[in-house]
């Protein structure tokens, strides 16, 4: 069985078309375009015209790839720069309509859920209790458990553009007053979520998104080149490090540092103020930056439960119910 899935965040459309060989999700193409849609979305404000037809033009060629590759319709959904623009069932029903792809959006918990089973089929039972962070655009999701499926979720709106938007916008670089700021917000924002995953005490922590993936690269992980199985470990104190480099620089000048792109280097320090303060309210040390998230969290529930999930996901997002998670009650099969 081939499958493909089509994520369009708040930076990048993304494709990964994979063969489900005995239950793991193989890689066989990968594609991106760049839209760059948060920057076309002011926080609240409705996502403009010209970025939905940039958003048809690339779901639309995404899914020309993935049928070109041999895959069925891509499982297809969009994260919260979609997700909490108030046209947002126009721009799922454009979609629709002009590609044929059934674009949904996915509640924050439900893709903290979904992130989580892909880094704990990655990670391996070995790992035991697992706590997980992930830094998107607009939101951070926090998850925990012993299991398949996470036991706690949270999803909060600290995402590295949504914040730099709001503290770093007229700044660059900013002062260490916005910094503060910022740090606090974060604080106070995460002081409950983090005194659980403190109460639940992991035994690991992995942190996934490219934000964390290239924030690692700047904290001397080796680099996407080496492979996906190269261990890559991010430590609480690099990370503080890495804060003070990025904050004294504009973000023209962080994107030659390594691990930082052009497009992500406005961002870099609000996800690094983000990721460092929730390792440290948590009282985590260290993090394992994990390769595998949502898409692939998105293809081990269809391997492993079929399509009747995913049909009443795109059904909700359909009928604009309200955001409350799916259960995925994903059915045994071995870890």
């Amino acid at each position: 069985m081939r499958i493909s899935v089509v994520d369009v965040g708040s930076n990048t459309v993304r494709l990964v078309v994979a063969d489900a060989a005995d239950g793991v999700p193989l890689p066989v193409h990968t594609a991106k375009w760049r839209l760059r849609l948060s920057e076309q979305v002011t926080p609240g404000g409705p996502i403009p015209e010209q970025a939905v037809e940039q958003l048809v033009d690339a779901v639309a060629e995404a899914s020309r790839t993935a049928t070109r590759w041999g895959a069925a319709d891509p499982l297809a959904f969009a994260t919260a720069v979609v997700r909490n623009a108030p046209n947002r069932q126009e721009v799922l029903h454009t979609v629709r309509a002009r590609t044929g792809v059934d674009l949904c959006t996915l509640p924050g918990e439900v893709e903290a859920e979904l992130t989580f089973l892909g880094a704990r089929r990655w990670m391996g039972w070995r790992s035991g209790p697992l706590a997980l962070l992930d830094i998107g655009g607009g939101t951070l999701e926090v998850a925990f458990g012993r299991g398949r499926l996470p036991d706690f979720v949270a999803s909060l709106p600290l995402g590295a553009r949504r914040l730099t938007h709001e503290f770093f916008e007229d700044e660059d670089p900013p002062s260490p007053e916005r910094v503060r700021a910022l740090r606090r917000k974060v604080r106070h924002q995460l002081r409950d979520v983090a005194a659980r995953i403190r109460w639940e005490g992991p035994r690991t922590a992995v942190a996934t998104s490219r934000t964390f993936q290239q924030l690692g690269r700047l904290c001397g992980a080796a680099p996407g080149r080496h492979g996906p199985f190269v261990d890559r470990q991010m430590h609480r104190s690099e990370l503080r490090a890495a804060i003070t480099q990025l904050a004294a620089l504009p973000a023209a000048e962080r994107a030659h540092l390594p691990g930082i792109s052009a497009p992500r280097a406005a961002q870099s320090l609000a996800g690094a103020v983000v990721g460092h303060t929730a390792l440290k309210l948590t009282g985590i040390k260290a993090v394992t930056v994990c390769p595998w998230a949502i898409r692939e969290g998105v293809m081990l529930r269809h391997i492993e439960d079929g399509p009747s999930w995913w049909a009443e996901v795109a059904r909700r997002s359909a009928e604009a119910v309200p955001p409350d998670p799916v259960p995925l009650r994903i059915a045994a099969a071995s870890g």
